[in-house]
C-alpha cells in the first residue's frame, strides 16, 4: 500500500524582495513599533535598513512588476468595455418633460434666454457694488467728522521711541 503524504507548506513573502520565504529560512526583524518584517537573506535586510527602494533593484518582484517583466506569470485579463444602454431620466431639479422641451427649442430662442439672464445677474451685481460704495463713503465721512472733533495732532507730545531696536546687529 502506498502513502502518499501531502505537505502543506505556508511560505511567506519577503518584505523587500518579494521572493518566497519557506518554514525555518528567513531573517525577522521587529521594530520598536512592534512591526514584523521577514527578509529572505541577509541582503534584503542589509538593503532595507540602508533605505533602498525595491523598485530601483532589478532582481526584485516590485521591480519585476513595475515594468512589466513578468508578463508570462500573470494572466491577462481582457476588459469588457460596458456596452451603455440608451435611457432617459430626469436630473434633480428638472424633469423629463422640461429637459426634451429644453432639448427641442431652437438654439435662438435658447441664446435669447441666456443673454437675458446674463443680463440680470450683471444688473443684480451692479446693484450690490453701488450700495457698496454708498455705505463705505458714509462710514468715511462719518470717520472724518468725528476725527476733527478730537484733539489736533500737534497737542499730544511725542517722546523717544521705547522698546528695543530688534534689528540685526
Amino acid at each position: 500500500m502506498l502513502f502518499l503524504h501531502v505537505f502543506l507548506v505556508l511560505t511567506e513573502l519577503c518584505r523587500f524582495s518579494g521572493a518566497k520565504i519557506y518554514p525555518g529560512k528567513g531573517i525577522r526583524f521587529i521594530r520598536s513599533d512592534s512591526q514584523v518584517f521577514l527578509f529572505a537573506n541577509s541582503k534584503c535586510k542589509r538593503y532595507f535598513h540602508n533605505r533602498l527602494r525595491p523598485a530601483k533593484l532589478t532582481w526584485t518582484a516590485v521591480y519585476r512588476k513595475q515594468h512589466k517583466k513578468d508578463i508570462a506569470a500573470e494572466t491577462v485579463r481582457k476588459r469588457r468595455r460596458t456596452t451603455k444602454k440608451p435611457y432617459s431620466r430626469s436630473i434633480v431639479g428638472a424633469t423629463l418633460e422640461v429637459i426634451q422641451k429644453k432639448r427641442a427649442e431652437k438654439p435662438e430662442v435658447r441664446d435669447a434666454a441666456r443673454e437675458a439672464a446674463l443680463r440680470e445677474i450683471k444688473e443684480r451685481i451692479k446693484k450690490t457694488k453701488d450700495e457698496k460704495k454708498a455705505k463705505k463713503a458714509e462710514s468715511m465721512s462719518k470717520s472724518q467728522k468725528a476725527s476733527k472733533s478730537n484733539v489736533p495732532k500737534g497737542a499730544i507730545p511725542k517722546g523717544p521711541k521705547l522698546g528695543g531696536g530688534g534689528g540685526k546687529r
